[in-house]
């Protein structure tokens, strides 16, 4: 009896996010694409901020790739990022994230890249971001990225004795640099096709009227 409810459920949730999602006015999506160009939608923010579920459902709305950078990364280290972390330190995996980031950059866009929480924080990747990208903070207040954070056990640098004020801490210090991103979206408990309509909306805004905006 568990599998009927939870297929209902699941789609009861699609549901809800396409009608909430409904109202937003978007832009033409052929008319976006085209001037989107070769460029790439790079997701920057907090760990919990919904980069990588927004980043899939944008790419899909987009007709592009999708890129998590924390796999990427995985993948070229043959180990998880605990693993990094544990036995390379925080240094190399960040000197792996800045190579990863920028390779996936110069030879894989257009695409859509979700990136880690600390790579817009590295000079070298903001200003690879803005020459081949246009960087999207996704914005969450602190009780929202707990409440996300706290269901996954695997975040190496919240394994503190206080990890709430670690993560406001760390907010702190990262929100003006993730400000210089060049559009910001706030990340909320919406479903993740709100957050998708309306980056897809300030995507249009940012670009200009080439874009062709039109009413969903």
């Amino acid at each position: 009896m568990t599998q009927p409810t939870t297929a209902c459920y699941s789609r009861a949730e699609d549901i809800a996010e396409m009608t909430a999602a409904a109202s937003i006015a978007t832009p033409d999506m052929t008319d976006l694409r085209a001037v989107i160009g070769a460029r790439a939608i790079v997701l920057v923010g907090m760990m919990g901020s919904g980069k990588s579920s927004v980043g899939r459902r944008l790419a899909t709305r987009l007709g592009l790739p999708f890129v998590d950078a924390d796999t990427e990364i995985e993948t070229a280290a043959h180990m998880t990022i605990p693993e990094i972390f544990a036995q390379r330190g925080e240094a190399e995996f960040r000197e792996g994230e800045r190579r990863v980031i920028s390779r996936v950059l110069a030879t894989r866009a257009p695409l859509v890249l979700a990136t880690g929480g600390g790579a817009f924080m590295n000079a070298e990747t903001r200003a690879r971001v803005k020459e081949l990208g246009i960087s999207v903070w996704l914005k969450a207040e602190p009780d929202v990225l707990m409440r996300r954070v706290r269901k996954r056990s695997n975040r190496p640098l919240l394994q503190t004795a206080d990890p709430e004020a670690t993560l406001r801490r760390m907010l702190a210090e990262r929100e003006p640099v993730y400000a210089l991103a060049d559009i910001t979206i706030q990340s909320s408990d919406e479903p993740h096709e709100v957050v998708v309509g309306e980056t897809i909306a300030a995507l249009g805004d940012y670009l200009g009227p080439a874009a062709g905006a039109t009413a969903s």
